[in-house]
C-alpha cells in the first residue's frame, strides 16, 4: 500500500480536525492541524496586544513572527497531538471563542500564511500525512493524492461549536457563535491570499446530516482506493 498525502479543507466547525485525527490514527499517518497554527499566531497577537479594534498591527507582527514557535506534541492520555506555542501547551486556549473571533483576520495576512505554509509543507516531505485547513489542497499540497472538501449548513456548524464549547465548560451565546461562523466563512472566502475554495479534484463531503460512523466508513473507503497499488 503506497503512502500518500491527504488534504482536508472546508468551512469552520465542519469537524475537519476530528475527521483528520481519526483517519491519521486509523491508518498510522502523521496528523497536522493547520488551523491550530493560525489560532496559535492569533493567541500570540492577543497576548502581545497586536490586535486593536479588529485590526492587526501587521508591522509589529511581521517583526515578531520569527519569535513564534509552534509544535505538535503527542498527548499520552488522549492519544492526540496537543498544540504548543513557545513551549506552552495552548490546546484548550486556542479553541476559545475569543481566539475564534479573530483568527480569520490574522490568517488573512500574507506573510503569516507564507510562514505557516512553509512550516506545513515541511511536514509533508515524506508523505504519510493528513492535514486539514482552508487551503491545504489548493496551496499547501496542490499535488495531494487525496483531497476532501468538507461543508455543512452554518446553523449545523454553529450548533456543533456551541455543544463543543459547553462540554469544555465555556458557556457562549448560540447567536454569537452563529454570527462568528458566518463572518469567518465570508472572510475565509474573500481574503486575497489563499482564499477558501474547493480544489478542482477534491471530493465533497457534506456531513451536516450523516453520522460519524458513516463519515468514517466513507472516508476510509476513498483512502483505500487511493492507496491501493
Amino acid at each position: 500500500m503506497k503512502r500518500i498525502t491527504v488534504a482536508i479543507d472546508g468551512y469552520s466547525s465542519c469537524g475537519k480536525s476530528t475527521v483528520a485525527k481519526d483517519l491519521a490514527r486509523e491508518v498510522g499517518y502523521v496528523y497536522v492541524d493547520s488551523g491550530a497554527m493560525y489560532r496559535s499566531v492569533t493567541l500570540y497577537c492577543q497576548r502581545h496586544h497586536l490586535i486593536e479594534n479588529g485590526k492587526v498591527d501587521e508591522e509589529k507582527l511581521k517583526f515578531q513572527i520569527g519569535n513564534i514557535k509552534i509544535e505538535f506534541r503527542q498527548n499520552a492520555q488522549s492519544g492526540h497531538s496537543d498544540t504548543y506555542l513557545n513551549d506552552e501547551n495552548v490546546e484548550t486556549e486556542i479553541r476559545s471563542l475569543k481566539v475564534s473571533s479573530q483568527v480569520s483576520i490574522v490568517s488573512a495576512i500574507g506573510f503569516v500564511r507564507e510562514a505557516m505554509v512553509r512550516l506545513q509543507q515541511s511536514y509533508g516531505v515524506n508523505k504519510g500525512v493528513v492535514m486539514d485547513g482552508r487551503d491545504i489542497g489548493t496551496t499547501v499540497f496542490p499535488d495531494a493524492e487525496l483531497k476532501i472538501f468538507m461543508t455543512a449548513d452554518p446553523e449545523v456548524r454553529a450548533q456543533r461549536r456551541f455543544l463543543e464549547l459547553k462540554e469544555k465548560g465555556q458557556e457562549e451565546d448560540f447567536a454569537s457563535i452563529l454570527e462568528n461562523v458566518k463572518k469567518r466563512d465570508y472572510i475565509d472566502e474573500h481574503r486575497e491570499v489563499s482564499p477558501l475554495r474547493k480544489a478542482a479534484d477534491a471530493v465533497v463531503l457534506d456531513n451536516g446530516h450523516i453520522t460519524k460512523e458513516q463519515q468514517k466508513e466513507w472516508l476510509l473507503k476513498i483512502f483505500r482506493e487511493r492507496t491501493s497499488d
